[in-house]
């Protein structure tokens, strides 16, 4: 069961058929704002396909230029996938290190066009991370998973890019979590001590914002025997645990996070068996320690952003399963208008103004507003 939420992701990626093109919001039939809501900015993704055979759900935006996906093949064994963009999304280039046949890289952090860590997911050795110093000329295996009941689902970098955090599913009971002190060039397992019992909750690792930082702060959503955010404030020595009030089950709970401030964010997430149920599938909090039930929607929500416009409105995006969209809130969550039937699995801003969108079909999009 602690392996259910990464596993699902690969299946339902598999038996989904995607959307193509390029999808423009606010105009789409059966997809009027509710009254009161006619102020929505009018969004539109500008969508290329890289390699129709990856599912991409790591995406790491340095700027509006420079920008990292990562993904896993759909074709059993084929090879994980890392692409670079530093022209704000015309080309793209290959940079994946060699020999990644069967890995799954589910999520890439970034500092710079040169710099970025990659981590792939899986049981035992499958889980591992990467690292290249020279925009993926080449990388070197920086951590390499050798415990058996370890999981690692996502990671994170604290501002400034030093320090960082991965978060494997529990082991005896616990989450456990990886940290870095060198920029992601060494790693090393965390004491358990400080960390609350999970001994039925698991990890999403839909879009590698299952797992996120905050200034000083560090979150992450769980899933299965409870919806939790785990939050810390002492670099993932000691955490503490609430209630998310987003729905849990076998393959439900919190997939993705975001923060505007380190104290106010948003948490995301549904059920991957029933994707059409967007029922209380939003929370937020302006404290970072409650958080209470947001606005419905009307499909999945894989990862969530403040888009870099005035009054930062909130984005949320899903592709898996048969209903899929994107929606957007102007008024911190409380009600959602789907501006498109086309998702993503995952999103990411940047401060200079631009956000992008990476999923399934091997497709990245950057937003055009």
């Amino acid at each position: 069961m602690a392996r259910l939420g990464a596993l699902l992701l690969s299946t339902a990626l598999l038996g989904s058929s995607l959307l193509g093109g390029t999808a423009y919001a606010g105009g789409a039939a059966g997809q009027h704002s509710p009254p009161g809501h006619g102020a929505e900015p009018r969004l539109s993704w500008r969508e290329s396909v890289l390699d129709a055979d990856q599912g991409f759900r790591g995406l790491d935006a340095v700027n509006r230029r420079t920008a990292w996906v990562s993904g896993g093949s759909v074709t059993e064994g084929g090879p994980g996938r890392v692409f670079r963009t530093t022209d704000g999304g015309r080309d793209w280039e290959d940079v994946s290190p060699p020999g990644t046949e069967g890995l799954m890289f589910r999520d890439v952090e970034a500092r710079s066009a040169k710099e970025a860590v990659i981590l792939a997911i899986g049981p035992g050795e499958a889980s591992r991370i990467y690292r290249t110093t020279n925009g993926g000329a080449s990388w070197r295996t920086s951590f390499v998973n050798d415990d058996p009941a370890a999981f690692y689902d996502c990671m994170a970098f604290y501002p400034g890019g030093r320090r960082g955090l991965a978060m494997s599913d529990p082991v005896d009971g616990k989450f456990r979590i990886l940290a870095t002190r060198d920029f992601g060039r060494s790693w090393s397992v965390l004491p358990d001590e400080g960390m609350p019992e999970a001994p039925t909750e698991f990890g999403f690792a839909a879009s590698g914002d299952c797992l996120v930082t905050a200034g000083h702060a560090a979150y992450f959503g769980t899933g299965g025997g409870a919806a939790r955010v785990f939050r810390s404030t002492d670099f993932g020595r000691t955490w503490t645990a609430t209630e998310s009030t987003i729905p849990a089950g076998e393959s439900a709970g919190v997939f993705a996070l975001a923060f505007r401030t380190p104290w106010q964010g948003v948490a995301v997430g549904g059920d991957f068996a029933d994707p059409a149920d967007g029922v209380d599938a939003v929370a937020t909090t302006r404290r970072g320690t409650v958080w209470r039930s947001a606005g419905d929607l009307t499909h999945l929500a894989e990862d969530a952003a403040y888009l870099p416009l005035r009054g930062r409105p909130l984005l949320v995006t899903g592709e898996s399963g048969e209903v899929r969209g994107t929606s957007i809130s102007t008024d911190e969550g409380r009600s959602w208008t789907r501006v498109t039937g086309t998702g993503y699995h995952a999103l990411d801003c940047t401060a200079d103004g631009s956000c992008w969108a990476a999923g399934g079909g091997g497709r990245v999009a950057r937003l055009a507003h």
